[in-house]
């Protein structure tokens, strides 16, 4: 994994050729070809307050956050090599307040959040490995509050929000990636509402323009 950051006088640009040289100018370079496995195994009993069990794997991640104009080149790449894989094993019992149960696997992340007058980001991830896969099996009885129970398998997400008045944004996303979410859950005597969710996604992406110009 390598991350380069470049803030003032420099003149690159996304595109390589020249930028204006004021702001910031971000490029990030990520390779992952390795597995990254997440096991949470536990139980439970008896709590005053809430009760959560939180599992997470990932290849590449990045989170941009900037005050000023700024300009992003983002590669991430996870190689063929490589897995991806989040499970949760638990059994929650007796809990005065509420529980939530999560199991998430994310290939690549990339967030770019700024608030100048231009932003202009060029994104490619790439997912080729065998698999971002999510497991859950949980056992959840006599909760006081709410229960929920959730796993999320993503090949590629991308995620950009601004005020600026220019936001020219590429964003390119492959994903050869076998992604599943799987939850098997047993709930009983809940005493407020309850949530059971699983859901596999290739590619996702989220762009907010807040500005009105």
């Amino acid at each position: 994994m390598a991350t380069f950051a470049y803030a003032g006088g420099t003149n690159q640009h996304p595109g390589g050729g020249a930028g204006s040289g004021s702001g910031s100018n971000i490029i990030n370079g990520q390779i992952n070809l390795q597995s990254q496995f997440s096991n949470l195994t536990g139980t439970i009993d008896g709590v005053a307050g809430d009760a959560v069990a939180q599992s997470a794997a990932a290849g590449n991640m990045i989170d941009i956050v900037t005050m000023n104009n700024t300009r992003v080149h983002n590669s991430q790449i996870v190689g063929p090599g490589s897995a991806i894989d989040s499970n949760v094993d638990t059994s929650i019992s007796n809990v005065w307040g509420s529980t939530a149960v999560s199991s998430q696997a994310l290939c690549n992340g990339a967030s770019v959040s700024t608030d100048p007058t231009l932003t202009s980001v060029n994104s490619y991830q790439k997912c080729a490995s065998s698999d971002p896969s999510t497991s859950v099996n949980a056992n959840i009885s006599n909760i006081g509050g709410n229960a929920v129970v959730q796993g999320m398998a993503l090949g590629n997400s991308f995620e950009a929000d601004t005020n600026a008045a220019n936001m020219p944004i590429v964003s390119r996303q492959f994903n050869n990636s076998l992604t599943t979410s799987t939850v098997h859950a047993n709930v009983s005597n809940i005493g407020g509402s309850t949530s059971l969710t699983s859901s596999a996604i290739g590619n996702t992406g989220q762009i907010i323009h807040y500005s009105g110009h």
